[in-house]
């Protein structure tokens, strides 16, 4: 018998399972950068919505000869003024500006505690598309303002509004389905990688935005409004919303836990029910031979009573219906109860604003600082997210290790703030320079974001209090993230008001917003400081 190619060899090295986790895993990674490569555009388009024009002191008459020189030649809208696009031509155009990003982000901000709750009581893969389509239209939609010559203002703020609206059905959708399919094992190390889906949107999205802002803004949310809508009928045809779907193991690889029965669930005398994944995660305490007799009638209890949850979530409309264990969806206050949601979505509300203040007036800042078009700055900007790659990768490996999620974004914090203030002095001493605080900014700023977002809402979710309630990781997320998006939506609107002051002023407000993030989070940083301490002096003795 021949042997096998190697390629095919690799291939049936992994299990069917693997295989699927590794397919939901890199769908649900491209859907959420579809949406996040939508929200970029906007911050692109803002040098080109507000020129430097001559009347301007801000930038020098040799810089705006040149820059005037290469866009000449590109024929403009006749209703676009020598400023700019009206009425963002104006000089209270870092308010308007500013009013377009709080508009999007306070939607978002409102629409997501509605999300996690609607979005748990409906199918996952129909809330998602139709979520994604509708942002495809309201993206598309702003940019149709350029070949309709739309000059009005509320006609863009009611774009952002609307699109902010629809683009809450994202987050609490795929985090409850990578949560379906993945277990505690390693999830700060997962999802962190996972999470660069962020910021390799906002590249995409600046990349794409960048392509066309100089010659057809319109263009530049047009074409991203087309990919997220394409990308909703790809979830529609591709998504799987949990294992049990394809009758797929619960459980995740071996790796990630201790070795127990082979069954679909993973039982011991000390557990507890994961709400997103539906599995039982091991706490060994007590060996195979004292736990063997009571596993078989427990492992019957369990999956007819999987069964019983699984049809009565099917028969469920946006009622209150019940879950596992008789327990109906978890309501918003009974959410907010579980250990540390409180303090983990205050602290992500100061620590969203910096990075979204970042995502939104980056381009902007470099624009003015650097003397460069709209389209070298959207592209250099790309620079912070890549640090957040990088950093959101590295604070989930390092909270796996030392299994100290508060520690871990308290450090990152810690770190940030004189980075701020490093990034706002050296970024005016040349190109080279602002490349390298670009990256370390991108790190520090957008670590303890993403794992606030993914590992610390999903462990949360699946808190022990919750007793078994399959159905609360939606609500959690929602709940953490809409928190959070509070402070996305005043970061930009404090950024465009502070910013005609002086952008140093501008990096002061963040260095505090981070000084609150980190405020927030030293209760939880003590317990699990006196925790360790504890666990500690008790190996010990």
């Amino acid at each position: 018998m021949a042997q096998l190619p190697p390629g095919i060899r690799f291939i049936t090295s992994f299990s069917r399972d693997q295989w699927y986790r590794a397919f939901i895993f890199t769908l649900t990674f491209f859907l959420y950068a579809s949406f996040h490569l939508s929200r970029k555009p906007i911050s692109i388009v803002k040098g080109e919505l507000h020129k430097h024009c001559a009347a301007s002191h801000e930038v020098e008459l040799s810089s705006y000869r040149e820059y005037a020189a290469q866009t000449q030649s590109v024929k403009k809208p006749s209703n676009a003024s020598q400023c700019g696009w009206e009425p963002f031509d104006k000089n209270n155009y870092k308010q308007l500006l500013g009013a377009l990003d709080y508009s999007f982000l306070c939607a978002y901000a409102i629409g997501m505690y509605l999300s996690g709750i609607i979005g748990e009581r409906l199918p996952i893969r129909y809330y998602l598309t139709v979520g994604m389509l509708a942002s495809g239209l309201f993206t598309a939609m702003f940019g149709l303002g350029y070949f309709c010559n739309i000059h009005n203002l509320w006609f863009y703020i009611m774009a952002q509004i609307a699109n902010g609206l629809v683009q809450t059905t994202g987050w609490p959708s795929v985090v409850t389905c990578i949560g379906n399919w993945f277990g505690k094992g390693r999830r700060g190390l997962i999802m962190g990688i996972w999470n660069s889906h962020t910021s390799v949107g906002n590249i995409l999205g600046s990349l794409i935005a960048a392509y066309w802002v100089s010659t057809c803004w319109g263009l530049s949310f047009v074409m991203p409004g087309v990919i997220i809508a394409v990308m909703g009928i790809v979830c529609f045809l591709f998504l799987i919303e949990h294992p049990k779907d394809i009758s797929c193991s619960c459980t995740p690889s071996s790796r990630d836990q201790e070795p127990s029965i082979s069954t679909e669930f993973v039982v011991s005398s000390k557990a507890f029910l994961n709400g997103a994944s539906r599995f039982r995660v091991q706490m060994p305490t007590l060996n195979a031979k004292e736990t063997s007799k009571s596993q078989d009638s427990e492992m019957q209890h369990l999956l007819i009573d999987s069964e019983n949850s699984m049809t009565s979530q099917n028969s469920n409309t946006m009622g209150t219906g019940e879950g596992r264990h008789g327990t109906s969806a978890i309501s918003f206050l009974g959410a907010l109860r579980i250990p540390g949601v409180i303090e983990f979505s205050l602290c992500l509300l100061f620590a969203k604003l910096v990075s979204y203040t970042f995502l939104f007036w980056l381009p902007l800042y470099i624009t003015n600082v650097e003397h460069l078009d709209a389209k070298r700055a959207g592209d250099l900007s790309t620079l912070f997210d890549v640090g957040g790659i990088f950093g959101g990768i590295l604070a989930g490996l390092i909270s796996d290790r030392l299994e100290k999620r508060a520690s871990t974004c308290g450090m990152m914090l810690l770190l940030a703030a004189p980075t701020l203030y490093m990034f706002s002095t050296v970024s005016k001493m040349g190109l080279e320079a602002t490349v390298v605080m670009l990256l370390i900014s991108g790190a520090l700023v957008n670590g303890p974001y993403a794992l606030i977002t993914t590992a610390v809402s999903a462990d949360l979710g699946t808190h022990k209090s919750l007793k078994g309630n399959a159905r609360a990781l939606s609500t959690v997320t929602a709940i953490i993230d809409g928190t959070g998006s509070v402070g996305a939506a005043l970061g930009p609107l404090l950024a465009g008001l502070i910013s005609p002051s002086g952008w140093n002023n501008v990096f002061y407000m963040l260095m505090v917003a981070d000084g609150c993030a980190l405020l927030f989070l030293l209760h939880l940083i003590q317990k699990e400081l006196r925790c360790n301490a504890d666990h500690t002096l008790f190996k010990e003795h």
